[in-house]
């Protein structure tokens, strides 16, 4: 069970449906479709993601997110590859250290669903950077991915693609 602790900060209406409402193991979801690149993401860094890909929409860059729910089991319906064959572009975005749940699931993707044949680019990884995380009230913005952060890696992805099209920023 993945635990967001930033999540209970959040404040959220409460469904109608609570005692029926169920969460799937092993289903990722697609949270919002796009055809330029495919954004993966789980727990509370969701909400950053969807923020990121409003952002991006703006700049001509379709993302489409997808929240993954739980990692083990993983994308047994291999949904994540469904998205590459649209987009060709991934780029996992967690709130773990470097070398986590974002590194696991590339391994996932890549070798255990093939889907590396279906990227042309590198694939990309955002995590929390690597310090101890500073307790100020805005310490989140400097350890753990934010939305600029989030915009800017899909912004260099594309930039190496089309550096015509996309300038440097």
């Amino acid at each position: 069970i993945i635990e967001p602790l930033n999540g209970y900060r959040l404040k959220e209406k409460q469904p109608d449906n609570l005692g029926e409402f169920t969460v799937p193991i092993g289903k990722v979801e697609v949270t919002k479709e796009g055809s330029d690149v495919t954004l993966v993401t789980y727990g509370s860094t969701w909400r950053l993601v969807m923020q990121a890909a409003e952002e991006l929409a703006q700049i001509g860059i379709s993302a489409e997110v997808i929240d993954v729910q739980s990692l083990i089991p993983f994308d047994l319906d291999h949904k994540i590859a469904e998205s590459l064959e649209k987009t060709s572009r991934l780029v996992v975005i967690d709130e773990d250290v470097e070398g986590g749940a974002s590194a696991f699931i590339l391994q996932q993707v890549l070798e255990k669903q093939n889907a590396f044949r279906l990227l042309d680019s590198d694939p990309m990884t955002l995590s929390a950077k690597n310090h101890r995380p500073a307790y100020a009230s805005d310490g989140d913005y400097f350890s753990k991915p934010s939305v600029d952060d989030m915009v800017e890696k899909v912004y260099e992805m594309f930039h190496e693609l089309n550096p015509d099209a996309y300038p440097s920023i």
